[in-house]
């Protein structure tokens, strides 16, 4: 039974002490591969150096963070196209819009995303969304630039039953980590109204580590809780749940 891991940042600052030790408890609970979504210029050379550490286990993708949009995001997104350029990514991400922390920089925020989806359709890579309090922002630019061409998954995904179908007809996943188990997570709600083949499982580490670790550092190693978790809402067999979400991940990322 093999999980993987959609969404982790197993390259943060967090990970410094013990990245390799974290690596391999998550080959020992059977996650088998970890995606790691970019933030900006300054976590590409610590994803990078992940991805040589643990060849063909951490694979990179590259973006810009909403959160990291700023006046002259112009900048940051010329960098992330060098790379594109440069060699090859598992997807455009992390992208998307984030209402949560600040709002004044909506406008930008929309402006990145669509260069990013426009980066996506140039390199044929899924896109990786982020959509913190900001789903119909986000949805509304997937929508009117998809012709048949874009895919990827909205990450983090803790919307409506009506949000949720909205996502799998714009062709897109959702991503689901520790907010499935958590008490007040809402998403009891959702899964048992979608298929399998709609999700992909994330940890979005170090951050949302799943009960029984809530308000700890998340890592790879707790994905089949999750896994475990979603069995339990879709009443389905937890060796189901790995098996289709992981080839999921593996058909839309292809590297």
């Amino acid at each position: 039974m093999e999980f993987i891991d959609s969404h982790a940042h197993i390259y943060s600052e967090q990970f410094n002490d013990d990245r390799e030790q974290a690596v391999a408890q998550a080959s020992a609970e059977g996650v088998g591969k970890i995606y790691m979504p970019n933030i900006d210029h300054t976590s590409i050379d610590a994803m990078l150096a992940a991805e040589e550490k643990f060849p063909g286990q951490c694979i990179p993708m590259m973006g810009l963070h909403p959160t990291s949009v700023n006046r002259d995001f112009e900048r940051e997104l010329y960098l992330v196209e060098e790379w594109l350029n440069k060699r090859e990514f598992a997807a455009i991400g992390e992208c998307g819009i984030d209402l949560y922390w600040d709002k004044t920089l909506l406008q930008e925020q929309q402006e990145a995303l669509k260069v990013q989806v426009a980066l996506a359709k140039k390199h044929q890579l899924p896109l990786v969304l982020h959509t913190r309090d900001s789903f119909e922002e986000t949805y509304a630019i997937l929508a009117e630039a998809q012709d048949g061409s874009l895919q990827g998954i909205f990450h983090c995904f803790s919307g409506t039953v009506e949000q949720a179908e909205k996502v799998k007809e714009l062709g897109f996943l959702m991503g689901i980590g520790g907010v499935a188990t958590f008490k007040n997570g809402g998403l009891d709600k959702i899964l048992p109204h979608v298929q399998l083949s709609d999700l992909v499982l994330e940890t979005d580490c170090p951050y949302l580590a799943p009960v029984p670790h809530r308000g700890k550092r998340n890592q790879p190693a707790y994905l089949p809780l999750v896994g475990r978790r979603v069995a339990e809402l879709m009443n389905k067999p937890v060796g189901e749940v790995a098996a289709v979400t992981s080839q999921n991940a593996l058909r839309l990322f292809k590297l």
